[in-house]
C-alpha cells in the first residue's frame, strides 16, 4: 500500500508570509486521518516549516534540519543547504522519502533530497499530491485581490483539496510579519 499525505503551500504577499497544510492523511484510497498537523513552528517562532511525505520520514528531515538552524541559527538559507547537503550524501538521509518547506521574514526555500534549495521568484510555493493545484490557486488570488497572505493559503489549500483526492481534512495556517523589504 502507498500513503498519500498532504498538500503544503506558502505564500508572501503584501508584508506577510504564511505557510499551511491539509491534514490529510490517506492509506491507498482510504482517508485514515484528516487532522494531522504538518506544520511546525521552529528555532524560538522565527522559522515555519512545513512537510510532506511519509511520517516517519518526514519527522526525522524535520529533526534535523532543526538542528542545522541550531547551527546556523538566523540564517535560514545555511541551515537549508546544509541540511540539502547531508541529505544527499548520508545513506540513511538519501532513503527518505518527504520535501519541506520553511519561511522566515525573509526567505521561502522549498528544499528536496536532491539537493536542491529553491526560492521561488513570485514567493509562491507548494508541495505535496495537491501542491500544483494549490500553486495555481494561490498565483490567481495572489494577483486578482487584496486578501492577505493567510487568506490566500488557506482557500488555496481549500481548492486543491476539492481536486486533489490525497488532500483535505483541516487545514493549518501559520504567518510571520515580513520585515525584509
Amino acid at each position: 500500500m502507498t500513503f498519500h499525505a498532504t498538500t503544503i503551500l506558502s505564500v508572501r504577499h503584501r508584508d506577510q508570509v504564511a505557510i499551511g497544510g491539509d491534514g490529510q492523511v490517506t492509506l491507498d484510497k482510504t482517508i485514515i486521518k484528516s487532522d494531522a498537523c504538518k506544520i511546525r513552528t521552529l528555532s524560538g517562532g522565527n522559522v515555519i516549516a512545513g512537510f510532506a511525505g511519509g511520517a516517519a520520514d518526514a519527522f526525522a528531515l524535520m529533526e534535523r534540519f532543526e538542528a542545522k538552524l541550531k547551527d546556523y541559527p538566523g540564517n535560514l538559507p545555511r541551515a537549508a543547504t546544509e541540511l540539502a547537503k547531508d541529505w544527499r550524501s548520508d545513506r540513511a538521509l538519501r532513503r527518505l522519502e518527504a520535501l519541506l518547506i520553511a519561511v522566515d521574514t525573509a526567505h521561502s526555500l522549498l528544499v528536496s533530497g536532491t539537493g536542491d534549495v529553491i526560492q521561488a521568484a513570485d514567493g509562491v510555493l507548494g508541495i505535496g499530491s495537491g501542491g500544483n493545484y494549490a500553486i495555481a490557486a494561490a498565483r490567481a488570488l495572489q494577483r486578482s485581490s487584496d486578501l492577505p497572505a493567510v487568506d490566500i493559503v488557506r482557500s488555496s489549500l481549500e481548492i486543491a483539496g476539492e481536486l486533489d483526492i490525497y488532500s483535505g481534512g483541516n487545514v493549518v495556517v501559520e504567518q510571520l510579519p515580513n520585515r525584509a523589504k
